[in-house]
């Protein structure tokens, strides 16, 4: 017979990271004589009590020439250029390619950078003005970290 399988332990922990967050916001809210938090609600309490940032995700555009490395596509150095205001700011806290045959990249900005100004500058990017890049902005919640 068969072993049941069982949930992963990496998940079974994250959710109960974000059932103990609703938890205690809805202790904390109910003691500070507000409304308590709702199952509808919960989600989104969690996000808040835990580190969410909006990740830029890059793939390749039509421009994009197949079988080269990220470093030999033309116009990759202004892309770059781009992104190292961003260093240079302090708003960039993680970046640079994806090194599979898929190609593309990604650009974890700090905490605090605010979703509209990364849309706005992921889609100012040089290299996806020009079709070299395709780009896509997703919110990541940071479950574990050290």
């Amino acid at each position: 017979m068969p072993t049941p399988s069982l949930p992963h332990p990496q998940g079974v922990r994250a959710v109960w990271l974000l059932l103990l967050a609703g938890l205690a916001l809805q202790a904390g809210a109910q003691t500070a004589g507000t409304a308590p938090v709702t199952a509808a609600s919960a989600p989104e309490a969690a996000r808040a009590a835990q580190d969410v940032r909006f990740v830029v995700f890059h793939t390749p555009g039509p421009a994009w020439l197949a079988g080269r490395s990220p470093f030999e596509q033309p116009g990759i150095r202004t892309h770059i250029a781009h992104y190292r205001q961003w260093v240079d700011a302090g708003k960039l806290q993680l970046g640079g390619p994806h090194l599979d045959a898929q190609g593309g990249g990604m650009m974890i900005p700090r905490a605090g950078v605010g979703e509209d100004e990364i849309r706005r500058f992921a889609e100012a990017d040089p290299a996806v003005l020009s079709g070299l890049l395709r780009v896509s902005v997703r919110p990541w919640l940071i479950g574990m970290g050290g």
